[in-house]
């Protein structure tokens, strides 16, 4: 006689990654039990909800895959079961429309997160996913059992396939505390350590630029940097200046190269052209005009357009004499040097890299080593800029995730 009880699943955390991977395995036929550390599901989706909930991008498909660096390969083939535009025709089956700005980013039209994960878990609950709050995952008690502690004590769970969504180290008190770890070391799973991506860098700022300037906007500016390869490159964009240096959107997503900068040598070095209205020359002439009785302040916002918080960072690390000079000035204008000593830690970035290698997956991402577990999600051994990239990525591999251990349970 065959059996009419359909297979469960375990998934393994609430956020973006795992809900997806919950979705996949209820729509082909999977029971899902889904267990988070937190009282409720999907907090840093949530948080991102703050920022409007970027929740993809606009550009080509060619150039989104190239915003995942040395992954992009196996990544495109996540994103070739769910791109950018299946995440919005998603969102739009639950009835949230999205849009995109001029920056290509795209949100929902109400920039709220909350609306979207209401609704998404409703459907979830009608599919039949059972949740389970308050489960910190400990390991495995023996090959198929589950180790969790909860507020009413341990508590062994069987489970013929499970699903990983653990996240990564960032924002740790939202449930992402890398906790996993330990008992992925001890199943001898390949790990790549765990490292801040999306964050900002130190410098050695100043008491009064670090007091004063902390949260000031630098826009528009032009980063320049030499890669590791010694490949010149530019981007425009904008940064912040922060008490301890500097982070914001144009630092994350050249924040990749820099940390390893920082690893092989000490320190990495950015110039920044603060002026990328003006070429060098006619900078030069400018600033070579009669100055009269202006402060060389007032005089770098009247002829060379620099705010408050500019030429306070001018004022930071540029000499007297070149201060003096008109043409030695430009120079340094166009090419300000950033000396970024370290990578902000692990719990206050965005992001993380590092994590479960992707050479120790199949492609369903299921663990070589361990069958059955499956992983998805930040977890995973890559890592992509703010813009997007993170969660349609966190979404793929969901899918993917869970369409496979739906295939693995049924065969």
């Amino acid at each position: 006689m065959t059996s009419t009880t359909p297979p469960r699943l375990a998934i393994i955390g609430g956020g973006p990654a795992g809900l997806m991977a919950a979705e996949a395995a209820c729509a082909a036929g999977v029971a899902v039990d889904l267990y988070d550390t937190m009282g409720s599901v999907g907090r840093k989706f949530l948080l991102a909800g703050k920022g409007g909930l970027n929740l993809t991008h606009s550009e080509p498909l060619a150039r989104f895959v190239e915003r995942y660096g040395a992954r992009r390969t196996e990544i495109r083939h996540w994103l070739d079961a769910f791109d950018a535009d299946a995440l919005r025709a998603w969102a739009r089956g639950l009835s949230v429309e999205t849009f995109a700005g001029s920056s290509g980013r795209v949100f929902p039209v109400d920039l709220k997160a909350a609306p979207l994960l209401r609704g998404w878990l409703r459907r979830l609950r009608e599919s039949g996913v059972t949740f389970h709050m308050h489960h910190r995952w400990l390991g495995w008690q023996a090959h198929d059992t589950l180790h969790f502690a909860t507020p009413q004590g341990a508590r062994a769970v069987p489970a013929k396939a499970v699903i990983l969504a653990l996240g990564g180290a960032s924002w740790p008190q939202l449930g992402s505390d890398g906790a996993w770890i330990k008992p992925l070391q001890e199943a001898g799973v390949d790990l790549a350590p765990l490292q801040p991506a999306n964050c900002g860098f130190d410098l050695e700022w100043s008491e009064h630029l670090s007091s004063r300037f902390g949260g000031s906007p630098l826009k528009p500016v032009v980063a320049h940097w030499v890669d590791r390869r010694g490949v010149a490159h530019a981007r425009q964009g904008e940064c912040v200046l922060s008490e301890y240096g500097i982070e914001g959107s144009l630092i994350y997503a050249i924040g990749a190269e820099l940390r390893e900068q920082i690893a092989e040598r000490g320190e990495a070095t950015l110039m920044l052209d603060l002026v990328p209205g003006y070429t060098e020359s006619a900078l030069a002439d400018r600033l070579a005009a009669p100055r009269g009785k202006h402060s060389i302040g007032d005089w770098l916002r009247r002829r060379a357009g620099l705010d408050a918080a500019k030429c306070a960072l001018v004022f930071e690390l540029t000499d007297k004499p070149t201060l003096a000079d008109p043409s030695a000035l430009a120079k340094r204008l166009k090419a300000l040097p950033l000396r970024l000593r370290a990578p902000r830690p692990v719990a206050e970035a965005i992001s993380t890299a590092g994590g479960v290698r992707l050479e120790a997956l199949d492609e369903n991402l299921m663990l070589r080593g361990r069958p059955g577990v499956f992983c998805a999600g930040e977890m995973l051994d890559w890592e992509a800029p703010t813009g997007g990239y993170l969660l349609t990525a966190c979404f793929a591999s969901g899918l993917i995730a869970g369409r496979g251990a739906a295939r693995w349970l049924r065969t």
